[in-house]
């Protein structure tokens, strides 16, 4: 076993403000939300990025030249993350393109909302290749890089909660994200003596463009400010997560699940009670 694919070392106070200097990183789906956020977090923290895109060519570009303006190399790929060839040459491009692979974020998804009876079979499956298929086409062919390398590196899942909260009208997601925790930490067990560490991030309701397919402007402003921290989340803060799991000062971290959800997983539909404590005590 080797340690160099975390061989940088913290500084003495363990912070570094660029901790991924010299790292290659590749995000899939990265050309709008979550996953922009996660490429220009990545790029702030010095590693250089390729951006993956399906269907948003400028978006990719725009995202492209945000990751050059912090000083790093950046580049687009046009894949579809539903079809293994095209996610088998997104990696081998991306490494190449940059001359090796250090960090693999798997970001792309696709959800279709209807309940289990009046599911679109199409969509149904679309949903699973896509946020499933795609998910462990691309963390395979990255820990192959990896391991072919030898140089050990980092992979992080963006789940959900909805992997386990069974949530209404979303049953293909919902297995989709289960199938990718237990995925991620399948692979953390299996790339532990290559050291190669796999994570899984947990975002909460995240303001993105996603959102707006399911719910209207007035619909997300008023469920947002129901929620504990009484707004969405930002794709950035999504970002800095994946940064802090990447980090070399992260070392010890293999297996786990960061949760980045305001507090959304909480008991949160019964604070009231304590408001009521407090005008008990």
């Amino acid at each position: 076993m080797t340690d160099s694919g975390d061989s940088q070392q913290p500084s003495p106070t363990g912070f570094s403000s660029r901790p991924l200097s010299g790292k290659r990183a590749v995000v899939s789906g990265s050309s709008l939300g979550i996953g922009r956020g996660i490429a220009i977090a990545l790029a702030q923290a010095g590693a250089e990025v390729t951006i993956n895109y399906r269907s948003h060519p400028e978006q990719a570009d725009e995202v492209v030249q945000k990751c050059e303006s912090h000083g790093v190399r950046a580049h687009a790929i046009a894949a579809d993350m539903g079809i293994q060839s095209d996610v088998e040459r997104l990696v081998d491009e991306a490494a190449e393109l940059m001359g090796g692979l250090d960090i693999v974020v798997s970001n792309a998804a696709y959800s279709d909302r209807h309940t289990m009876l009046a599911s679109d079979l199409d969509e149904f499956r679309k949903t699973i290749d896509i946020s499933m298929w795609g998910a462990f086409y691309l963390i395979r062919r990255g820990a192959q890089k990896m391991v072919d390398a030898g140089q050990g590196g980092n992979i992080v899942v963006i789940s959900s909660p909805h992997a386990h909260m069974p949530m209404p009208g979303a049953m293909a997601y919902n297995m989709a994200k289960a199938a990718n925790d237990q995925m991620a930490k399948t692979a953390a067990v299996e790339l532990c003596r290559d050291r190669i560490r796999v994570n899984v991030v947990h975002p909460g309701w995240i303001d993105t463009p996603g959102e707006r397919k399911f719910f209207s402007e007035e619909t997300l402003a008023n469920e947002s400010a129901k929620l504990p921290w009484n707004r969405l989340g930002r794709p950035d803060e999504i970002g800095r997560g994946v940064v802090f799991l990447c980090d070399p000062a992260s070392q010890y971290i293999t297996g786990s699940t960061l949760t980045i959800d305001g507090g959304i997983q909480l008991p949160w539909r019964e604070m009231y009670r304590v408001e009521e404590a407090e005008k008990l005590s």
